[in-house]
């Protein structure tokens, strides 16, 4: 029975897929039609997809999309740019070190990876060309730094694993081998996000040095202006205390990550209203359409993948799919190769979210079956699937740096490969040493 209902959700989905379909349609349809061999009343479709965004964590996710939209109208994220590039100097590759370092700075506040790749592209970019940078060059760099913006907490990836592994506990066998497991909260995934996030920006940066030595894109001729410096700092005082405010409150507990979104929100509606004063009717309208286009276009993922899940765990097919990975190898390093490898060509294919999604039910219950710790996991999973962003076909930040810097996808694409590259040992690194994930979260408690 698992066997043929494996078949066919997969074949089904897979099917749909190779002809065009949306995922969503694609996730829906395999699961009715599995459904249906079943059995089962296809009401129950609809009732599972209700109770999935019952959640109140998934609060989090609108009011996470609102405030990143909200700090792109109110200048907040330029003035964090002008304060990384403030500091470039004569560094080698100043500007594009700048640019990873914006991400960073905005991906902290945004929790998107093409948000950031948009909101950093469109004035980091064209100051790059401008500078004498190759135009491939200064779109890849972008798009490659781009993914930051799922990995730095808060993240919205983040959010979306942890309703998803929320409700699985992890097998009774794995408990009897391995002894209990932490449980999955987002709070946790923001705080051991937090490191593995400076690590990929540190690879990321030491590739842009070797690749701007080697291609001489120098930094400005007239060195470090501490006076330059500290004035963008005081211009960008308000929006430099953003992920101060959002991240402070969350890693002191004085608030939850859902209520952190809310936090951030009100925030950027103080500064950008009475401080920067340009957040006017306008800008707030065009930030709530954003808002709801990508909320909507998320939760119409969520519910079908929830059905899609549920007939995965309700039939065994994870255990099915762990069982058979144990039988090839009990070797730790080589079944998070298998993971790290299996979730790279995911996320060439598949939107992340969906990603997520679809592979929590699949694949946590074989992370628990070798012991592996299931925040840990999620970390790792969401680092892989951020290089997904930065690769073909789907390369979402490819899409968004070709558009602003007039360079081809080709172009862009096989100037991202270093970045790609650097960005998976990276990931390797994080895999094989736990510690680097959770040794913050331990620190402060959790």
């Amino acid at each position: 029975m698992e066997s043929q209902i494996a078949l066919i959700l997969f074949g089904s989905f897979g099917l749909l897929l190779l002809i065009g379909a949306p995922i969503t349609v694609a996730l829906g349809v395999s699961s009715l039609l599995s459904f249906l061999y079943l059995g089962d009343n296809p009401i129950k479709l609809v009732q599972i997809a209700f109770t999935s965004v019952g959640s109140f964590p998934l609060m989090a996710l609108p009011a996470f999309i609102l405030a990143g939209a909200l700090m792109e109208a109110a200048g907040i994220s330029r003035r964090l740019i002008n304060v990384a590039e403030s500091l470039a100097g004569p560094f080698t590759g100043g500007l594009s070190a700048s640019a990873v370092m914006a991400c960073l700075f905005f991906g902290a506040i945004s929790g998107s990876g093409p948000a950031t790749t948009a909101a950093v592209g469109m004035l980091m970019i064209p100051a790059m060309i401008n500078r004498g940078y190759d135009k491939g060059y200064s779109a890849a760099v972008t798009a490659s730094a781009g993914g930051l913006g799922i990995v730095i907490p808060p993240s919205i990836p983040m959010v979306i694993f942890g309703i998803a592994a929320l409700g699985m506990a992890a097998p009774p066998e794995a408990i009897e081998k391995f002894g209990s497991f932490q449980s999955v909260s987002i709070s946790k995934l923001f705080i051991a996000g937090f490191v593995p996030a400076f690590l990929i920006a540190s690879s990321l940066l030491v590739m842009n040095w070797a690749l701007c030595r080697k291609h001489g894109y120098t930094g400005s001729a007239e060195g470090w202006s501490m006076g330059g410096i500290g004035r963008e700092i005081y211009r960008g005082f308000w929006s430099l205390m953003a992920p101060v405010v959002i991240l402070g409150g969350i890693y002191t507990g004085f608030f939850t990550p859902t209520e952190a979104a809310i936090v951030a929100i009100f925030y950027t509606l103080f500064v950008g209203i009475v401080i920067y004063r340009e957040l006017n009717l306008a800008s707030l309208n065009r930030a709530l359409e954003t808002t709801t286009w990508l909320t909507g276009r998320v939760l119409l993922i969520l519910f079908t993948a929830t059905v899609f899940g549920r007939l995965l765990v309700e039939n065994q097919i994870p255990a099915m799919i762990a069982d058979g990975m144990l039988s090839l190898t009990q070797n730790i390093y080589v079944i998070w190769a298998l993971i790290v490898m299996f979730l790279l060509f995911v996320g060439m294919f598949m939107e992340t979210l969906a990603a997520i999604l679809i592979l929590v039910p699949v694949m946590l219950p074989v992370a628990y079956s070798v012991g592996i710790d299931p925040i840990h996991f999620g970390v790792v999973m969401i680092c892989t699937l951020g290089i997904g962003f930065q690769t073909p076909p789907l390369g979402e930040n490819l899409f968004i740096a070709s558009g602003i810097s007039g360079s081809t996808l080709e172009t862009i694409s096989l100037r991202a490969l270093p970045f790609a590259a650097v960005n998976t040992i990276a990931i390797f690194v994080i895999a094989f040493f736990p510690e680097l994930s959770l040794w913050l979260p331990r620190l402060l408690g959790y």
